[in-house]
């Protein structure tokens, strides 16, 4: 009889209980704490050689509320999940996205009549485009949270084309995070790191693009032959029965009829949001997009807009679904504009996703409390996944106040003492990737650890360049397993793949990629790279 799956609610529970009664037996410290600036930006960094003892802080009542503390310090994921699933149910709703998948999935049979494509398959040339765009995302602008709107889009396609949600969350979230992984331009891994490290901003590049080059390559072809075997046997993925959610949801969409029409409140929907861009257009004529240290100006906005009003007059003709498309289509394209032209975060991003949910419906024909009740169940759908990141966050904060953190660093910096150059890049690496479980941002691990890391490689004679390099493989990798991870929780959530299944199926593939990095490190040792 196989074992019951412990519910993820369960295992982060149990995860904050252990570390409350760690709190009980480790002795407390802290590093002292300065403010320096990095690359125009103040950062929070740790002194050398300040470790001292503190007065213990046992955690016990605290277990109770740390669902709350959680709550607040990932108030913004939780907000962005409950908005997205709001928004993109009313855009379901519409059936625009069903129409979407059936006209693309139609579009691509058509590339079938080339033999090359037809001998390579049409499937794995769509996934592989998918993979490649999502990871040069992550490396290049440390895409991350923006992948959770992307997650409602992929997965339903995976189901479409016959594989499973485990396949739809790696072409997205999996991708976007070996890219991140991997980074060559990342201002929030790089950048930082170099900074912290007082190496020349993205020095390095030419290693760092062939390493991303190899780690983009392996998850393609981890993808194609998992996804070849559930294409085979549906049954063989873990994620058959629970699949079911969106097989049902695939089918009503294809039995259920749709009337291919064009009410007025498109043609409504489609003025207002080309004065709204037109007015964007003027307030905003040039973006400026930064990759590595170079910055480009171009008129964006402006051209963008251009387009939407040829896109939308010609998806409004046909019907509302096609012209919903082209709003969600946009929608993409500005997101793509405002994170790396204007500096978006959450709250720019979950606003224009709202707008377009809330568009989206009234563009449908629907009524105002028609809209309202279908943003209501989407966010109701949300609620676990929101508090299960509640929760992950809650056991950050356990260990903040037990005052945990620095003396697991402090330890785990100890291991490196006296040990040779290969050795200590090891453990520099290995430290950076038992961090990463209890403090998944990349910017404050980089904060917290360079500063101690940086220094010790220049007295056992090792390239600053391969201390950031074993930061950065560090930092990567564990994000897409630790339950600390807000985003991990999130897509799982939004995926409905429970995080026991997860880690059960991912962790051969994460191995791959954690003795795959560490073999791309032994060169920065041994040969010579440029900018090492």
């Amino acid at each position: 009889m196989l074992k019951k799956i412990p519910h993820t609610f369960t295992i982060i529970s149990v995860l904050i209980i252990i570390s409350a009664v760690i709190s009980w037996f480790v002795p407390a410290g802290e590093y002292v704490r300065t403010t320096v600036e990095v690359n125009g930006m103040e950062r929070t960094v740790i002194k050398d050689n300040s470790y001292q003892r503190v007065e213990s802080s046992p955690q016990t009542w605290q277990i109770f509320s740390s669902l709350l503390t959680g709550f607040e310090m990932q108030a913004g994921i939780i907000g962005f999940l409950l908005i997205i699933g709001g928004a993109f149910q009313v855009l379901n709703s519409s059936k625009s996205i069903d129409v979407g998948i059936l006209a693309f999935l139609n579009k691509a049979k058509g590339l079938e009549r080339y033999a090359l494509i037809r001998k390579i398959g049409i499937n794995n040339v769509i996934m592989t485009l998918i993979i490649i765009m999502f990871s040069l995302f992550g490396s290049v602008f440390g895409m991350s949270e923006e992948t959770l709107a992307f997650i409602i889009i992929i997965v339903p396609l995976a189901i479409s084309m016959g594989y499973d949600s485990l396949t739809g969350i790696c072409l997205v979230y999996v991708a976007s995070h070996v890219g991140f992984a991997g980074s060559v331009l990342n201002p929030f891994t790089i950048g930082i790191a170099q900074g912290l490290s007082n190496l020349p901003l993205f020095s390095g590049f030419e290693y760092r693009l062939v390493c991303w080059v190899i780690f983009t390559i392996a998850l393609i072809l981890c993808v194609l032959i998992y996804a070849a075997k559930v294409k085979k046997n549906p049954r063989i993925s873990p994620m058959y029965e629970a699949d079911e959610f969106w097989r049902k949801r695939e089918t009503e969409a294809a039995e259920t009829p749709v009337a291919y029409v064009t009410p007025r409140s498109t043609w409504l929907v489609y003025v207002l949001v080309l004065v709204a861009l037109t007015a964007f257009s003027v307030t905003y004529p040039h973006s400026t997009f930064s990759v590595g240290t170079a910055a480009i100006t171009l008129p964006a906005i402006p051209v963008c807009t251009a387009l939407f009003a040829l896109s939308g007059l010609l998806g409004a003709r046909k019907s509302s679904h096609f012209f919903i498309l082209s709003l969600l289509g946009f929608t993409v394209v500005f997101l793509i504009i405002g994170v790396m032209g204007h500096g978006w975060y959450l709250g720019e991003i979950s606003g224009i996703f709202l707008a377009m949910g809330i568009l989206a419906g009234f563009a449908s024909g629907g009524k105002a409390d028609d809209v309202i009740a279908e943003f209501l169940t989407g966010a109701k759908d949300m609620l676990s996944p929101a508090i299960i990141v509640g929760l992950s966050g809650g056991i950050i904060w356990i260990l903040q106040e037990g005052k945990m953190i620095d003396p697991i660093l402090h330890g785990l910096a100890s291991i490196m003492d006296g040990a040779g150059k290969m050795v200590s890049l090891t453990s520099m690496y290995a430290i950076q990737t038992m961090i990463n479980v209890i403090i998944p941002s990349a910017s404050a691990k980089a904060a917290l650890t360079m500063p101690i890391m940086a220094p010790f490689s220049d007295v056992i004679g090792l390239s600053r360049q391969a201390t950031v390099m074993a930061y950065q493989f560090g930092d990567g990798f564990t994000n897409m397993i630790t339950p600390t991870s807000g985003v991990l929780i999130g897509a799982l959530g939004i995926a409905r793949i429970p995080y026991a299944v997860w880690v059960k199926w991912f962790s051969r593939i994460l191995a791959i990629f954690i003795i795959l990095a560490l073999l791309l490190l032994i060169p920065t040792v041994y040969c010579e790279l440029n900018g090492f």
